[in-house]
């Protein structure tokens, strides 16, 4: 029998008397009833607590890979609220940590642990009460989990059993390499590692050696001749720069009826792209970026959650990990940093088993050769045509960005980090600022005149 077989055939029922029916229940009240090949593969070892390294591409099922096995193993011992922390979870972003909370939720309803999320954006001293009452499982990102660890008394982490450590390249590309060192020399050592990554490059192979056992269990589920899911269907289109504003418009009336997602690469670009079809075109849109407080963050992503349609305008904090439901489109109005970000923009659709969703990127004319870099990497993309009808919504920005001071603030906000981050892409040849007509980008900003540049004078 082979693997796809095996998983056709797998059910978590297949499970009762190996695992708490407690979670079986939860995982069918969620409409969970067949688990994916990662989770299908992990299993057997968490369950058994041995320390795991764990590869598979976003949307493969990797947070109930390791939530199932650390609630099991909690209620096999009889963890209680006394021993404090059984097991930290540990997230690159907020938007993950909290959609590995919800999920945890969920698992728990029925069940007594106890359960809290600490992340950067909340007040420290309701985190700071709930630990010194002892808290069962924390979710957590690095920077502030390491903060309680040295300043919180009674955060009792003396009888840890396991630490997981989700999206490990990912906490390691932010810049929290240091943190996840602090955390890990100040954990117990006796403790159940498990390390998932969607990539494992040297940088994810010397923290597995820093925080896991020796001769810890991998498991990769990532086809090497496959860089992206099989339910994905991705295309680009060319478009001239000075008409990108009209291909966006053309794609956000299309989410009255579907449920998209768009990339934008920078925080002042999504608020302007925002305020515009939010406020002025009516349309059905969301925002989230890394510059929001964490109370609007997290309300956009559960309305998100909720919505049957709309467009959420988002930066790169929102392409990792998060479990959105049924997202038809991925959007990338601006391109991606690399090919590991690409990937995991269009990982939010085609999601689990027997899921298909799209994706699309919009390019300039000189940008083309970007396909012909996909192709190399086994990423494969169709061309879609642009058609430019619906030219009225330009001539609408550009009277309003003429006669609204506050709308032509935001605008050359977004004009000039857009501008930025284009000038700093790694892909150069690619993404060449030298090619780019600096009055015709303006113009998709709403600027009839170009306004003043002056930090890309030594760059052309």
């Amino acid at each position: 029998m082979n693997v796809k077989e095996i998983i056709s055939r797998s059910t978590f029922a297949m499970l009762e008397g190996k695992i708490d029916s407690r979670i079986i229940k939860a995982l069918n009240t969620i409409g969970i009833f067949k688990p994916t090949q990662i989770q299908i593969e992990v299993l057997p070892h968490l369950l058994l607590q041995k320390d795991l390294i764990g590869a598979a591409k976003t949307g493969s099922g990797k947070t109930l890979a390791f939530l199932i096995p650390v609630i099991d193993n909690l209620l096999k011992i009889g963890f209680s609220k006394k021993q404090g922390t059984g097991c930290i979870i540990l997230s690159p972003t907020r938007e993950l940590a909290l959609q590995t909370h919800e999920v945890l939720k969920k698992l728990l309803l029925q069940i007594d642990l106890s359960h809290c999320l600490v992340v950067g954006g909340e007040k420290k001293v309701k985190d700071v009460l709930k630990l010194q009452k002892g808290v069962n499982i924390v979710v957590s990102t690095p920077g502030r989990l390491l903060d309680h660890l040295k300043s919180t008394k009674k955060f009792k982490c003396n009888n840890l059993q396991c630490l997981v450590v989700d999206e490990a390249d990912k906490l390691l590309e932010a810049g929290f390499e240091k943190h996840l060192t602090g955390i890990i020399h100040l954990l117990p050592k006796n403790r159940q590692t498990v390390l998932f990554s969607a990539t494992i490059d040297q940088n994810v192979k010397n923290l597995a050696r820093l925080a896991l056992r020796t001769n810890p269990v991998v498991i990769s589920v990532i086809d090497e001749n496959i860089s992206t899911v099989t339910g994905l269907q991705q295309g680009y289109c060319i478009c001239p720069v000075e008409k990108r504003l009209l291909w966006l418009y053309k794609i956000l009336k299309k989410t009255k009826r579907m449920k998209a997602m768009i990339f934008f690469s920078s925080c002042k670009s999504v608020d302007f792209h925002y305020t515009f079809f939010k406020v002025h075109c009516k349309a059905p849109v969301l925002s989230i970026h890394g510059q929001q407080s964490q109370a609007r963050r997290k309300e956009a992503y559960h309305n998100f959650v909720e919505a049957q349609n709309g467009a959420l305008l988002c930066t790169d904090v929102a392409a990792r990990g998060l479990d959105i439901p049924k997202v038809d489109w991925i959007v990338q109005y601006d391109p991606p940093i690399d090919l590991k970000e690409y990937i995991h923009r269009v990982g939010r659709t085609a999601r689990g088993l027997n899921t298909k969703g799209n994706a699309v990127i919009l390019l300039r004319p000189e940008e083309e050769q970007f396909v012909m870099f996909l192709q190399k990497e086994k990423v494969y993309l169709d061309k879609y045509a642009f058609d430019d009808s619906t030219a009225e919504v330009q001539d609408m920005l550009e009277e309003l960005i003429s006669s609204n001071g506050v709308m032509k603030i935001l605008a050359r906000k977004a004009y000039l980090s857009f501008l930025r981050c284009y000038a700093k892409h790694p892909l150069k040849k690619i993404f060449n600022i030298k090619t780019l007509n600096l009055k015709a980008a303006a113009k998709t900003f709403g600027f009839s005149e170009q306004p003043d540049v002056d930090f890309l004078s030594s760059k052309r």
